[in-house]
């Protein structure tokens, strides 16, 4: 690998973690966040994540149907309400909770008069159904419901012709969609850090049926992005640059601690607090305890758990003894990190400028710009 490659990814900007609405979160339904994000990765990460949910997770349905007496789907059966199609429609609702991958035959059989439901459905160990006051039939006086019904654990949409020749005699082939996710939206904002705001803020809502819970949906989408993205990458990942080791013969520190306390994103008052203190970077702020913090004026237990939750998402925390920090030729009132030259400065910020005014020089690499549409 050629050594400047790493410079490609390790100078954009990392989301500061995961975060989920517990207030809102159920087993079938998450809403979910990631900020910062570099401009334009939010449609690209919230558009490929949904589409992958939509098509690749994996969930039970049913696939076929024996029916006592019953020869094919446009059937009547003896003193039941419903003809066999409406019967089929009535049995794929049911969602189903496997324990393992294998298919399975299940039971029904009951005498009426009275309604059939799939808590008449008689289960194994390996399987659960999810709403079991889904109807499936009505049954008269002397109405009788035998039957058997296939459940099977795939992936996406199947047709009931793709069923039909594992099937043996008798069984009546269904279409079934096994995918637990109901409905994937997304919606990109802006996110600032430091004085920047055009940063992207991805925010995802999943429905699922409850086999799967949503936060469980979005690690496993992931997985399955991130393990097809893998086969692009040629390089050997775990090359360290050595232009950088040579260059300094103190400890690497987290990046993060040379950065501005307003990239945090705090409340105002907090930020208040901060100033007043005269903390001006992360790395300053790490350096106190919590009981220094609390001795500051108008800063409280609400401030206090609000900048310990954040700096926790960065991998830091108060009260820290970090080695080699502060690093030689430090200085509080310089947001650069010490090495950064005069004309360095001069040339981001007019950089920074440049791309302000739209004469940066270069485009959006990822086609962004203003904030996209809700997306479901």
């Amino acid at each position: 690998m050629q050594q400047h490659y790493y410079k490609f990814w390790r100078d954009l900007i990392k989301p500061r973690g995961f975060d989920v609405d517990t207030d809102s979160l159920t087993d079938t339904y998450g809403r979910f966040s990631v900020r910062p994000l570099e401009r334009g990765y939010g449609v690209t990460l919230g558009n490929s994540l949904r589409r992958v949910l939509l098509s690749s997770m994996m969930g039970s349905a049913v696939s076929a149907v024996k029916l006592e007496g019953v020869l094919h789907e446009f059937s009547t059966m003896p003193d039941v309400l419903e003809d066999v199609t409406d019967i089929i429609l009535n049995l794929k609702e049911v969602r189903f909770r496997q324990y393992d991958s294998n298919q399975k035959t299940l039971r029904i059989s009951k005498q009426g008069p009275g309604t059939v439901t799939a808590a008449d459905i008689q289960l194994t160990d390996q399987v659960e159904v999810l709403n079991p006051h889904q109807h499936i039939a009505t049954l008269g006086k002397e109405g009788k419901f035998e039957a058997e019904i296939v459940v099977t654990f795939e992936r996406g949409y199947r047709e009931a012709e793709e069923h039909k020749e594992e099937l043996p005699v008798g069984y009546i082939a269904v279409d079934s969609l096994h995918s637990p996710i109901r409905r994937v939206n997304y919606q990109v904002s802006d996110a600032r850090v430091g004085q920047r705001t055009d940063y992207d803020a991805l925010e995802l809502e999943v429905w699922t049926d409850g086999s799967l819970k949503p936060e469980e949906a979005v690690s496993l989408g992931s997985k399955i992005l991130k393990e097809q993205l893998q086969v692009f990458v040629t390089f050997d990942e775990d090359i360290e640059p050595k232009e950088e080791e040579e260059q300094t013969s103190t400890p690497r520190l987290n990046e993060n601690l040379f950065r501005s306390v307003d990239d945090l994103e705090l409340s105002v008052r907090s930020m208040n607090c901060l100033k007043n203190a005269n903390i001006r970077q992360i790395g300053e702020l790490v350096a106190r305890s919590e009981a220094e913090m609390l001795k500051t004026k108008n800063f409280g237990r609400k401030s206090l758990n609000e900048i310990k939750d954040i700096l926790g998402k960065m991998g830091l925390s108060l009260g820290m003894k970090i080695e080699g920090w502060p690093p030689p030729g430090w200085d509080p009132n310089n947001p650069h990190r010490p090495g950064a030259t005069e004309s360095n400065e001069t040339a981001a910020a007019a950089g920074n400028a440049g791309a302000a005014t739209g004469m940066g020089g270069m485009s959006d690499p990822m086609g962004g710009g203003g904030t996209p549409p809700t997306h479901q």
